[in-house]
């Protein structure tokens, strides 16, 4: 019989439907130089993790344990900066893709991505911050928001968009929150929306320009593919539209013509949460965040919280788009 250690994950042994996240007994990892082994407490679930267990994500090779964010502890560390004990935060930078990722009670990372933080947040509030708030952060200054704009978040419901919507009423930024359930609209309104646009599926023209009869001065597109031209013909002169999301599943842009298409003047620029891990602005933005939410200054947007083996379960809840915010799992260790 073996002495290896081993450890409770959801495996994706070939890509398909929610149902194919299924509980596993694995070895736990071995630590080795460059990476440290960290001991899961709390995990975000993100839609593109939905994309990749459809195999849609062309880097991937299963099986693989998803998941591209965590917070947890540091169980072993070869790095004299991160003596076990050291709460940390990780996101991207390969998790859940190239390399197994926080479906589990423990997950080997690169040293170099991992995020040392202070907080007293509980951890299922600690883990709905890293890649909503850094993405959403990334892409208000990718927008060059500031006090005054007004601002258009496409997707306003999901995690992003929340935390976006959080971070930009903060600054003084004007914001109308796009969603296609009515029934959403005041849960919106409650977290810092001044409009709220109902998008049946068309363009947004007519909806916007009735409350901005200028346009946007900055749209934030986290539906991507199939709206980002829509998103361009929104805007204001000079204004500037992100793309941060492909809640669409389309990765390209249908029939973009750049000269046709950006409106002179106009910008159309990118955030990729895979940046968080270049250089160390995102260590200090996410800690930065916690302290507001830790004082009540800032929210966050907690839909459901599910255990390691209900991921499963909540996939399906995404998949159906039953969230207003960040779904998140909670890890139990015997």
């Amino acid at each position: 019989m073996s002495d290896c250690p081993t450890m409770r994950a959801m495996v994706v042994e070939q890509p398909g439907g929610p149902d194919v996240l299924r509980p596993r007994e694995l070895p736990r990892p071995e630590p080795r130089d460059g990476w440290t082994l960290v001991r899961v407490t709390a995990f975000g679930l993100n839609r593109s993790e939905l994309f990749t267990r459809r195999g849609l994500s062309p880097v991937v090779r299963f099986p693989r344990v998803l998941g591209i964010e965590c917070v947890g502890i540091v169980e072993s560390s070869s790095d004299p900066g991160l003596p076990a004990g050291t709460v940390v935060a990780a996101a991207m930078g390969g998790m859940g893709r190239k390399f197994d990722g926080s479906y589990a009670q423990y997950t080997l990372l690169p040293t170099a991505q991992l995020m040392p933080v202070i907080s007293h947040l509980p951890w299922h509030v600690l883990a709905a911050v890293p890649e909503s708030f850094l993405t959403a952060y990334g892409s208000l200054a990718a927008l060059e928001a500031r006090q005054g704009h007004r601002l258009l978040i496409r997707a306003a419901t999901s995690s992003v968009g929340m935390a976006a919507l959080s971070l930009a009423a903060a600054q003084g930024v004007e914001v109308a929150a796009t969603t296609r359930d009515p029934g959403k609209t005041q849960n919106l309104l409650r977290h810092g929306a001044e409009h709220v646009v109902i998008d049946q599926g068309g363009g947004l023209g007519k909806e916007v320009r009735a409350i901005w009869p200028d346009g946007a001065d900055r749209v934030l597109d986290l539906v991507g593919g199939v709206t980002v031209l829509d998103s361009l013909r929104l805007l204001a002169t000079g204004g500037r539209v992100c793309n941060s999301g492909i809640l669409s599943n389309s990765w390209i842009i249908p029939e973009f013509e750049p000269l046709e298409d950006i409106p002179s003047g106009a910008t159309l620029t990118t955030f990729s949460s895979s940046s968080v891990n270049s250089g160390d602005w995102a260590r200090q933005a996410l800690q930065q965040h916690l302290d507001e939410i830790d004082k009540g200054s800032r929210q966050v947007v907690i839909d459901r919280v599910f255990s390691l083996d209900e991921v499963s379960a909540a996939h399906h809840h995404m998949e159906n788009n039953r969230a207003v915010g960040k779904v998140v799992a909670v890890v139990q260790h015997a």
